[in-house]
C-alpha cells in the first residue's frame, strides 16, 4: 500500500531534520579538531594579574584572587592548618604537580586527625589516570558519576555535572570560584575565586553538604552516613550564596543576574568564560544598554571550546546595536565568572552564562552588595579591559561571509550549550 503525501512529505522533513544536525554537528567536530592542531606547540603568554585584596564585609571579609598561584598557596595553608574538618569540592582535579600537591595536603591532614570529605566530578576528570583517583581510606571521597540517572534514563534533573569549586576549612575559611585544580591553571589561565570569612561561610559548608547527602553512595540498600553540620543560622545580610540544584529544579543563579541587571543605572561590567545565553537575558543586557547603562561584555578573544565561541557571536550584533561594549580578552584563557553593577552589586562563583550552567549544572555564586568590593572588583575589570581588544560595529559588520554562515549555520546548537 503506498504512502499518503502527508507521510511521505513528513518522512521527507524528518531526513531534512536529521541531515542538517548531522551535517552541524560533524561541522563542530571539525572546527574542534581544527582548533586543537593549532593549538599544539603554542607557549602560554604572560597576561596583566590584581594582587590579593581583602576588603571587610559585615561581620566578615572577602578576598579577591586572580592569579592561580596565589589561589592555591592561600588554599594549601587553609588545608595544611585545619585542625578539625575540611570540605573539598572541585569539577576538575588534574593528575599533575598541582592536583597531587592538593591530594597530599588532604590525605596528611586526614592522617593527623582532621574530618577530610572530598567530591570531584566524574565526567569531567575521565582523563585523568585511575591512579591518582585511588584515595586511601581516611579520605571520605565523592566521585560523582559520569551518569547519574540509572534506570530513570528520562529524568532530566539527573544529567547535569558538579560544576562546583568549593573549600571550606574548620567552619571559619572558605573558597569559592572558577578555578579548578591543576598546574596550568595556576599560571596560564586568567580566573577569579574569593576567600570568605564570618557568616558567608557557614552558607559554603551547608550548600557541600546538602551536595554531599544528596548525592552519598548506597551500598546493599543502605545509605553511608548523612554529613551533618552544627551551623549557626545568622544571616550575613550583605553576602547571599545561590545555588543551582538540578535534582530539585532549583536555578536562583539567573534570576539574581537578571534582577540586577534589570535594576542597573550606572554600569554593568561582566566578565564570563562562555556566554551562550538566552533571547530574555541578552534583551536585559540590550535594555541596559538603550537606556545608557555603562554595559561592558569581556570575553576571550579565543577561548578553550571553540565550538562555544561560535555560537555565541550569534548574539554580537544586536548588542553592539544597543550599545554594549564587547571587550575580547588576549593571548590568555579568561575563565572567570564575575559581575559588578552600580558600584555596589558584585557576584563571583561557578556558572557561566549558558543553558549548562544556568539551567542544568550543579552551580554556586556568592552574590555581595557592598561598596568598597564592587571598588575591587572594577578595578580587577580595568586591569584585564587593559589586555582586550575592542569589538566595534563596523569591525564585526565587515566579517567575512563564510564567518557569518558558519554562526548561523551553528546557531541551532545553542541549546545544547
Amino acid at each position: 500500500m503506498s504512502r499518503t503525501p502527508a507521510v511521505r512529505a513528513l518522512t521527507v522533513a524528518r531526513r531534512t531534520l536529521a541531515t542538517i544536525l548531522g551535517l552541524q554537528v560533524a561541522l563542530a567536530l571539525v572546527l574542534t579538531i581544527v582548533d586543537s592542531y593549532r593549538r599544539r606547540g603554542k607557549k602560554p603568554q604572560p597576561f596583566p594579574v590584581s594582587a590579593p585584596r581583602e576588603v571587610p564585609v559585615g561581620d566578615g571579609r572577602v578576598t579577591t584572587y586572580t592569579y592561580g598561584q596565589d589561589l592555591y598557596a592561600a588554599m594549601l595553608d587553609a588545608i595544611r592548618g585545619a585542625q578539625r574538618q575540611i570540605l573539598f569540592e572541585t569539577y576538575i582535579w588534574k593528575g599533575d604537580e598541582v592536583g597531587e600537591e592538593f591530594k597530599k595536603a588532604l590525605v596528611e591532614a586526614a592522617r593527623r586527625g582532621v574530618d577530610v570529605y572530598a567530591i570531584y566530578d566524574g565526567f569531567a576528570n575521565l582523563v585523568v589516570s585511575p591512579a591518582f583517583k585511588r584515595f586511601p581510606p581516611e579520605l571520605k571521597v565523592l566521585h560523582y558519576p559520569v551518569y547519574n540517572a540509572g534506570l530513570r534514563f528520562w529524568d532530566l534533573r539527573r544529567y547535569g555535572r558538579d560544576h562546583r569549586k568549593i573549600l571550606v576549612v574548620d567552619e571559619e575559611v572558605g573558597f569559592v570560584g572558577g578555578y579548578n585544580i591543576g598546574s596550568a591553571y595556576a599560571t596560564e589561565w586568567r580566573d577569579t575565586h574569593v576567600r570568605l570569612t564570618g557568616p558567608a561561610v557557614w552558607d559554603l559548608q551547608r550548600a557541600f553538604a546538602d551536595f554531599w547527602n544528596l548525592n552519598r553512595r548506597r551500598r546493599f540498600g543502605r545509605s553511608e552516613r548523612p554529613l551533618l553540620l552544627e551551623t549557626a543560622s545568622m544571616w550575613e545580610p550583605q553576602i547571599r550564596v545561590h545555588r543551582n540544584i538540578p535534582r530539585l529544579w532549583m536555578f536562583p543563579i539567573r534570576s539574581m543576574y537578571l534582577e540586577a541587571i534589570n535594576r542597573a543605572t550606572t554600569n554593568i561590567w561582566m566578565t564570563h568564560a562562555y556566554f551562550i545565553p538566552d533571547q530574555d537575558f541578552v534583551d536585559s543586557l540590550c535594555e541596559a544598554g538603550r537606556r545608557g547603562v555603562d554595559v561592558r561584555l569581556l570575553l576571550p578573544l579565543k577561548s578553550n571550546h571553540i565550538v562555544a565561541d561560535w555560537i555565541s557571536r550569534g548574539y554580537f550584533s544586536q548588542m553592539l546595536e544597543a550599545g554594549v561594549r564587547i571587550l575580547r580578552y588576549r593571548d590568555a584563557m579568561v575563565h572567570a565568572k564575575t559581575s559588578t553593577i552600580d558600584g555596589s552589586w558584585s557576584t563571583v562563583g561557578t556558572a557561566n552564562v549558558d543553558r549548562l550552567s544556568l539551567q542544568g549544572n550543579y552551580e554556586i555564586n556568592v552574590e555581595v552588595i557592598d561598596q568598597d568590593l564592587a571598588r575591587a572588583m572594577e578595578e580587577i575589570f580595568t586591569v584585564d579591559e587593559s589586555n582586550c581588544l575592542e569589538l566595534t560595529l563596523g569591525e564585526w559588520e565587515a566579517r567575512d561571509l563564510h564567518r557569518k554562515f558558519t554562526e548561523m549555520f551553528l546557531g541551532p546548537l545553542r541549546p545544547l550549550l
